[in-house]
């Protein structure tokens, strides 16, 4: 990516995570100016890492979207464990429509997007399962977010999909296990598992280049 662009995406998002930050008033209560400040900067510090990664292609417009509205959902579950749907379900009309939107300025393009669409099933349903069988541990707000990811990171491939996949498991685990080793949590503490969802799959698509964009 060309550096003259990385501050233009900085202060963009500065200016995206400062206008959604109202968003998580709606479950959150009233923003301090200091939380705001820390929506916007995450939004900030997310584009332009997601700009890095992917530098000027078609598929950076799906990607910031995802940025944008991982950073919001996170805040809102860390503060009130809530996933809300009109976050969650509206990305899964407005991410494939936006990788879409990407397919013919890419190679394989459109390969990329059916590999998006299968990934979104498969994430869905493995959480799907977990729920089914540990509901107390995975929520259905875990359930549809897991569904989104699974579309960005099936557009890089297999090997992308799993590392993010596992690498929200061993984020929100450790996570856990530091809260029950300082007896901050116990067992039966409800712990948001949103936020280390999207850092697994941030990280993953970060590391993992999987197809050439």
């Amino acid at each position: 990516m060309d550096l003259w662009i990385t501050p233009l995406l900085a202060v963009a998002g500065l200016g995206v995570g400062w206008l959604m930050a109202p968003v998580t008033e709606r479950y959150c209560g009233e923003l301090s100016v200091g939380r705001r400040y820390a929506v916007a900067l995450v939004t900030a510090m997310t584009f332009v890492a997601l700009a890095w990664r992917l530098g000027l292609t078609g598929a950076l417009p799906a990607y910031l979207y995802l940025g944008a509205v991982g950073t919001v959902l996170a805040f809102i579950d860390i503060r009130v464990k809530r996933l809300p749907d009109p976050l969650t379900l509206s990305s899964y009309l407005i991410g494939p429509a936006l990788l879409a939107f990407a397919a013919p300025f890419v190679e394989e393009g459109w390969q990329r997007v059916l590999y998006s669409l299968v990934g979104m099933g498969c994430l869905w349903s493995v959480y799907g399962a977990q729920h089914f069988l540990f509901p107390d541990a995975i929520g259905r707000g875990d359930v549809k977010l897991a569904g989104v990811l699974g579309l960005y990171l099936g557009w890089f491939g297999q090997s992308t999909w799993f590392t993010g996949l596992l690498l929200g498991f061993v984020f929100g685990g450790l996570v856990a296990l530091g809260l029950l080793l300082t007896r901050r949590a116990s067992r039966k503490t409800e712990i948001p598992f949103g936020p280390y969802m999207m850092a697994g799959a941030l990280v993953a698509i970060l590391a993992h280049p999987g197809v050439t964009l």
